[in-house]
């Protein structure tokens, strides 16, 4: 009998092995791009600060009302609060360091969404669907109580596309010149590659970071086009592209205490101190003929100016909160329920030394779920499955005119999938999340009310095992 130790690669393989996996991976990443998704999704609060801020929690969290300080899982990871990493599973050899096996963990989401937009006095609303990449993290358990974990996901998101029709005035007379189609078009959002490590300082206590590059765009544009009967007039389009980055770093910290034989709390704290990203600024001034095989053409270049040199202050931000749970115990099913507070000092945001219509923004956030039960009596599915609801409620960090409120509510359900034959050690978990949300008010330009259903992959797999053979 020899013992055999499977290799790194073989163990990425063996992640990797079903076909439908690839293509759902494939699928995913083909998706990871600054733009939209596969929709224009025209939400004129994306022109503000850096765009739309995208879900920033795992999707399990989302299906709670996004709590995230307090809350660990040993089949998703967790990568707001860093300090999870330190929990990912593993068992050691006796009177060693070394693993006798670790669960290694691919979690990869997308989002469906679908955006309402209302104004105000005014009938009918303009609704648009979108798919779109939500994230991919990989978690790699180094030894008992240590953890990294590396991935990708969106920050922000812009898109809008705005049409006005109206008069052209003299600058300096003031009278009326004629009739104008403008169109506001923006495009472009912000992404955030990390890798982090997690690691349990003492029994009760765990500690985290995150280091990562955020980039982006922001790509904004107005053309002009005159309408008159009598007199050509030559199309205008005014345009600022702006690219950022710069390294990213966040961290955070758990404490677990057990409160009597069952209920065990768990409080976390999480945030990111303010980053100075480097960017570069291009404008153009110039007139152009719309050709409807090759889109816009320039006609001649009014004025032009590249590589302008400056800085995007992004601001702080931090998270606070607890998780209390019960675990399953024979029929009973366990439960958790947590609460989370968190906030961004937006008024800090900067473009160039510029201000924006743009505020703190604070969001409170409740949730929680049932656990499935141990026994295996029931023969039914659905016994088997972790059942999530949650709420959340906040000012938003655009500020126009006036505040702008945000509430929603959601829901989630964990459906396990059962281990294969052929990979006795690997499961697989799909999370899925809808969420309801509602933004701003009748005192508002505009309200936007979103549907959004995520659907999340969690593969894991044993690794560091020692396999025999004859």
């Amino acid at each position: 009998m020899q013992l055999v130790k499977s290799t790194i690669l073989d163990r990425f393989k063996m992640l990797f092995s079903d076909y439908k996996t690839l293509l759902v991976i494939f699928l995913i990443i083909s998706m990871t791009r600054p733009q939209t998704g596969w929709g224009q999704d025209n939400s004129p609060y994306s022109r503000y600060g850096i765009g739309d801020i995208v879900p920033s929690t795992n999707i399990s969290n989302r299906g709670m009302g996004g709590i995230a300080a307090g809350y660990s899982d040993p089949l998703s990871i967790n990568f707001n609060n860093p300090a999870t990493y330190a929990l990912f599973q593993t068992r050691k050899e006796e009177n060693s360091k070394k693993l006798s096996w670790g669960r290694v963990i691919l979690d990869l989401g997308v989002n469906l969404e679908s955006r309402s937009l209302m104004e105000k006095d005014i009938t009918g609303k303009f609704v648009a669907k979108n798919a779109l990449f939500s994230y991919l993290q990989v978690g790699l358990p180094v030894r008992q109580n240590l953890g990294l974990s590396f991935g990708l996901r969106p920050v922000t998101r812009i898109s809008y596309k705005i049409n006005k029709v109206g008069m052209v005035y003299d600058p300096n007379t003031q009278l009326p010149i004629d009739s104008a189609l403008t169109e506001f078009t923006g495009d472009g959002g912000a992404y955030l590659a990390t890798m982090g490590a997690g690691y349990k300082l003492f029994k009760n206590l765990s500690i985290g970071f995150n280091g990562g590059y955020l980039f982006g765009e922001k790509d904004y544009s107005t053309k002009r086009t005159l309408l008159s009967d009598s007199v050509s007039y030559q199309r205008s389009n005014n345009e600022t592209k702006t690219s950022y980055g710069n390294i990213f770093f966040n961290a955070g910290l758990q404490y677990y205490a057990q409160l009597g034989k069952k209920i065990r709390l768990t409080l976390g704290v999480y945030g990111n101190w303010q980053q100075r990203l480097n960017a570069t600024r291009d404008f153009v001034a110039e007139t152009f003929v719309r050709d409807p095989v090759q889109g816009d053409i320039r006609v001649d270049s009014v004025y032009e100016q590249k590589g302008v040199i400056g800085k995007i202050i992004y601001p702080a931000s931090y998270g606070i909160g607890f998780v209390m749970e019960k675990p399953s115990e024979g029929k009973s099913r366990g439960w958790q329920f947590g609460m989370d507070l968190v906030q961004t000092q937006w008024n800090n945001y900067r473009y160039y030394g510029e201000i924006d219509s743009v505020q703190n923004k604070w969001e409170l956030r409740m949730g929680g779920q049932l656990w499935p039960s141990l026994s295996s009596a029931s023969k039914s599915y659905w016994s088997f499955v972790s059942y999530r609801v949650g709420l959340f409620m906040g000012a938003d960090y655009i500020r126009v005119q006036n505040k702008l409120p945000q509430y929603g509510i959601s829901f989630g359900l964990g459906l396990p999938l059962s281990y294969t034959r052929q990979n006795p050690n690997q499961a697989t978990m799909i999370n899925v999340a809808a969420e309801y949300i509602k933004r701003g008010n009748n005192s508002n330009l505009l309200k936007e009310n979103l549907f959004r259903l995520s659907v999340g992959f969690a593969l894991s797999d044993l690794w560091f095992i020692k396999r025999k053979y004859d």
